[in-house]
């Protein structure tokens, strides 16, 4: 149940916002002074608070500012009855919801708790989320050897620190939420909230609302005014996924908001400055959508100031043995499995698999195999028959080596067994294909061969095949 303190030392006051706010269902608690008022937050019991701007004991804003510093998911609405209009704007910089004059009216009251819950609720959702998701933010989807995936995380590290827009593109499943969230994790912006929107799961007469927001009567149905998305994430970062769906109307005043920094709810004439940085993504070709006039070319231009591309994981088939070794650790711990490691021809049939489904179909196939197993290493019977059984029938028909170094690699026509027993195949392509499945790591490669390192730095120049240059570690956003 929700729980209000009313912090006011006048009992009358007192009286009256408990006879407005009791018959909603709110627990009410209340308090006198500011040590009073104190003793229920700091036991964490408290949603909202409702102070007198002039409490006894150091006042609503000295109130405000304990709160916000050891409790900042409580929601703090300050009142006075001789408050200025620079009172109002102390208060709200100091980081009250909302700041309200005595008298004060019956539906003022209410629209301020309904405004300062809700956006009291979006903070505590999106703390829980980073706090869920931290180890994540530097993991999974964002790991990788791939050149091309070193190239994004240079990206990531030089912009995360700014307010520059950008646009995340490739296919679903590639990570682009992900890289979202590290992109807000590692900016200045890390304590302010992380606030996504997918424009394409919502309905066109919503998504301007749920936004913008709305005030009261502006159309049937809005009961009272709405805080939109952008003013709950002002001090953060707000996600944009899907905007290739969005309509042209939508597009009009989204590029306001990205040129001006100002939004209008939805029936009021009035703008609202919004501080907050602002990241899409999109599954679509935009440069296509505007030569088809789906997409607004200025638009186009004002969201594409940093591109990214997220490589599908069928292009990257190097990183899946990082990738599903993680999600293997990650998920035999949450699920209390002893799962620990992958025989050698499930890892090659993982690496054989197209990925249609990208890195998101990755961890949700390790994620089955884990549940389902209760062997400490996963085999091709422990992965789904799309992914083992054509794994299984290359092995059969006697290409495919089940055991050694070589099983991790992709096979095809002519594949070689390990480099100790390949008398019939040649030893070039063996090492051609193992660079090329590592994604030109060197040292990775001469693991899957079954050779050292050095060894294969000699082979390299005796045989005069040119490698992709050096060894790069994985990097970790």
């Amino acid at each position: 149940m929700t729980k209000i303190l009313l912090a006011d030392p006048d009992p009358r006051t007192r009286q009256e916002l408990a006879t407005l706010l009791g018959p909603r269902g709110f627990a009410l608690d209340a308090a006198a002074d500011l040590p009073a008022a104190m003793q229920p937050v700091e036991q964490g019991e408290v949603d909202l608070v409702l102070a007198d701007l002039h409490l006894p004991g150091g006042g609503g804003i000295e109130l405000l500012q304990r709160i916000r510093q050891h409790h900042p998911d409580t929601a703090v609405v300050l009142l006075s009855a001789f408050g200025s209009v620079q009172d109002a704007v102390a208060a709200m910089r100091a980081g009250a919801a909302d700041f309200l004059g005595k008298p004060f009216a019956a539906e003022q009251v209410l629209v301020a708790v309904d405004r300062a819950l809700e956006k009291a609720a979006l903070q505590k959702e999106n703390h829980a989320l980073r706090t869920a998701l931290d180890d994540r933010l530097r993991l999974d989807n964002v790991v990788g050897t791939d050149p091309r995936m070193q190239a994004i995380f240079k990206t990531v590290q030089a912009v995360a620190d700014t307010r520059t827009t950008v646009l995340i593109t490739g296919e679903s499943g590639t990570g682009k939420t992900l890289l979202a969230r590290a992109l807000h994790h590692l900016s200045a912006r890390r304590s302010g909230p992380f606030v996504e929107v997918n424009c394409g799961a919502l309905p066109e007469s919503l998504l301007e609302s749920e936004l913008f927001g709305h005030v009261k009567g502006s159309f049937t149905g809005a009961v009272r005014d709405k805080v939109g998305k952008f003013e709950a994430a002002s001090g953060g970062t707000i996600f944009l996924d899907e905007i290739g769906t969005s309509s042209m109307a939508f597009q009009v005043k989204l590029l306001r908001v990205l040129q001006d920094r100002v939004i209008e709810r939805v029936g009021d004439t009035r703008t609202v400055p919004v501080d907050v940085r602002i990241v899409l993504a999109t599954n679509k070709d935009l440069r296509t959508a505007v030569q088809k006039g789906e997409f607004r070319e200025d638009l186009y231009y004002r969201i594409h100031v940093v591109a990214i591309e997220m490589p599908p994981l069928r292009e990257r088939p190097g990183d899946i043995p990082g990738l599903a070794e993680h999600f293997l650790r990650r998920f035999a711990q949450e699920h209390g499995r002893p799962a620990r490691s992958f025989t050698a021809p499930a890892l090659q049939a993982l690496m054989r698999a197209p990925w249609p489904g990208n890195v998101r179909q990755l961890e949700n196939l390790i994620e089955r195999a884990v549940v389902l197993s209760r062997a400490e290493r996963l085999d091709l019977g422990d992965l789904p028959a799309e992914v083992a059984l054509p794994a299984q029938t290359t092995a059969t028909a006697g290409t495919t080596p089940s055991t050694g170094p070589l099983a991790a690699l992709p096979q095809g026509q002519g594949t070689p067994g390990p480099l100790r027993a390949a008398l019939a195949a040649p030893e070039r392509s063996a090492i051609e294909r193992a660079l090329a499945a590592c994604g030109g790591n060197r040292e990775r490669a001469a693991a899957l061969l079954g050779i050292h390192r050095s060894t294969l730095f000699h082979k390299l120049r005796k045989l005069g095949i040119r490698g992709t240059g050096g060894n790069p570690a994985p990097r970790q956003l």
